[in-house]
């Protein structure tokens, strides 16, 4: 294993003694995930949790295919999947080589399924229950991650169709928050979570709904800004990183 980097030992020291650490990340900032990486080898993790995988694919890697880079593309159908270059995400496996594997992928069909049933059915009632989920948001917080569904999709999805958008957030950071206290313990940890910013805040995403079920549970999570603008909501930390030119976000959607 490589030897830390001067930015893996800039972690923030709470991380020594938590037992679940979520890194944050902009899926397509290879910066990111570079950093990323660096952590995981400094945090040596029993288990890491990926968004970008199902548990489907997570079952699908052995330690054979793990080896290269090629063979666990191919392994995870990665080209298929929708999520940026696997160049970016191969390094963050290979610096914990011994490491479990979780997907906390959500399927497709579980998402399309809140079109018509509520979280509860979704996830299940106990685990709805278990992570809070079983209670509508109050307004106000409500309207808040609706307005920051509307700006993220450049005002191009019906107003209606928000509150849905919203629940598929809260589905996600259920899931990832499950899977990472279910690899906890599997493995007696740590366990480092890799996923998006929004999923990785401490005021009400994954790392906040993992507390609601296991209070017990030591957690840290780590936001990652580009160019000086850091990421909305709470982390217990939060790094700078360096920008990627996007053009504008909102052409996809023209």
């Amino acid at each position: 294993m490589a030897a830390p980097s001067a930015f893996a030992q800039a972690l923030p020291t709470e991380t020594a003694t938590a037992q679940v650490v979520f890194l944050g990340e902009q899926h397509d900032n290879p910066g990111h995930h570079a950093l990323q990486a660096d952590w995981t080898n400094a945090l040596t993790p029993a288990a890491l949790v990926f968004e970008m995988l199902t548990p489907e694919q997570a079952a699908a890697v052995t330690p054979q295919n793990r080896a290269t880079q090629e063979a666990l593309s191919a392994a995870l159908a990665w080209e298929t999947s929708g999520w940026p270059d696997f160049a970016m995400y191969y390094p963050i496996f290979a610096a914990a080589p011994d490491a479990a594997i979780y997907g906390a992928g959500v399927p497709r069909e579980q998402v399309r399924a809140l079109m018509e049933a509520p979280l509860e059915e979704a996830l299940g009632v106990q685990d709805a229950q278990r992570f809070g989920l079983d209670a509508p948001l109050p307004p106000e917080h409500q309207n808040q991650r609706e307005e920051l569904q509307r700006i993220a999709h450049c005002d191009a999805l019906p107003k209606d169709l928000l509150p849905m958008m919203v629940s598929v957030q809260r589905l996600r950071d259920a899931v990832l928050a499950r899977t990472a206290l279910q690899a906890l313990r599997d493995t007696g940890g740590p366990v480092v979570v890799i996923t998006g910013n929004g999923h990785a805040r401490a005021d009400w995403g994954a790392p906040f709904l993992l507390q609601q079920a296991s209070p017990d549970t030591a957690v840290f999570s780590i936001g990652q800004g580009e160019g000086g603008r850091m990421p909305d909501g709470g982390f217990d930390s939060t790094v700078d990183g360096s920008e990627v030119n996007r053009g504008d976000p909102c052409d996809a959607f023209r």
